[in-house]
């Protein structure tokens, strides 16, 4: 997750890709073996100023870029007047598309995986393919950047000692319940994504199951025009909440029991 939000590019098979003489710098490692790189390509959350001159470098010079939505990828190449072959890269085609990507950087391609926001592999695609040149010893670059998750975090103000990140719970209320039960009585913050259409009943839940006094943080559009945070317990946090638009993604943050803000 790198972010919350994701849309889905057309499936079709994986264009091919002419050799280029150079390619972003990644180890020693990757010269002295003759293989190309996957690198992982941190891009802004929401504020475009956000992406780094090293993911800019990155996406410039890779062969092709493998992407979670083709359509917002290019569109963000298109804002740093990038051209570059892209692929979708996706929840519904990674698996069947993990092998030949791994077989393009044995052959010394370079192929960058983006997310439609933040850090691949982060509650995004891109872990199989990760695990897969893993398992064929193929170098593997992470170009940092971007988070919901730390970003989320740093800004919320509750304790950031430790923490565990879950991404999306199911979306049953059964299950949902069963995560909050489960995970009452643990020792450090749980960072969790929620969608626009599952807010309100995720924060009904969270009452019911925790209490009304739990310490929350509900982060909503983090880096855009309309950011919000609101901390505090948690049926205050909800009234807040749902006094506004709920419209972008939310990023929950659930403070450990007794914790008092």
């Amino acid at each position: 997750m790198g972010g919350p939000g994701s849309r889905h590019g057309t499936l079709g098979p994986i264009p091919p890709v002419p050799k280029r003489k150079s390619r972003p710098h990644a180890n020693n490692r990757s010269e002295e073996t003759g293989h190309g790189c996957l690198y992982l390509v941190a891009t802004p959350i929401g504020n475009l100023g956000d992406i780094t001159e090293r993911a800019v470098e990155t996406l410039s010079l890779c062969q092709l870029l493998a992407c979670e939505d083709t359509r917002k990828t290019r569109r963000l190449l298109s804002h740093l007047g990038i051209s570059a072959r892209t692929t979708a890269l996706h929840d519904f085609n990674e698996e069947s598309r993990t092998s030949s990507i791994a077989d393009l950087i044995a052959e010394g391609q370079s192929v960058g995986i983006v997310s439609d926001a933040g850090t691949p592999a982060i509650s995004d695609p891109g872990f199989r393919v990760v695990r897969e040149c893993r398992r064929r010893n193929l170098p593997v670059v992470p170009i940092p950047g971007p988070s919901a998750v730390t970003t989320a975090l740093c800004a919320s103000g509750l304790p950031s000692d430790g923490f565990l990140f879950a991404g999306f719970l199911p979306p049953k209320k059964s299950a949902r319940r069963r995560f909050f039960e489960r995970y009452r009585d643990f020792e450090f913050t749980i960072v969790l994504f929620e969608s626009t259409h599952r807010i309100t009943k995720f924060l009904e839940d969270l009452i019911e199951v925790l209490g009304a006094e739990r310490v929350i943080c509900v982060a909503r559009e983090i880096t855009k025009i309309h950011e919000s945070f609101h901390t505090g317990p948690v049926e205050a946090v909800q009234e807040e909440v749902l006094a506004k638009s709920l419209k972008g993604e939310f990023v929950v943050l659930i403070a450990k029991s007794g914790f008092v803000l």
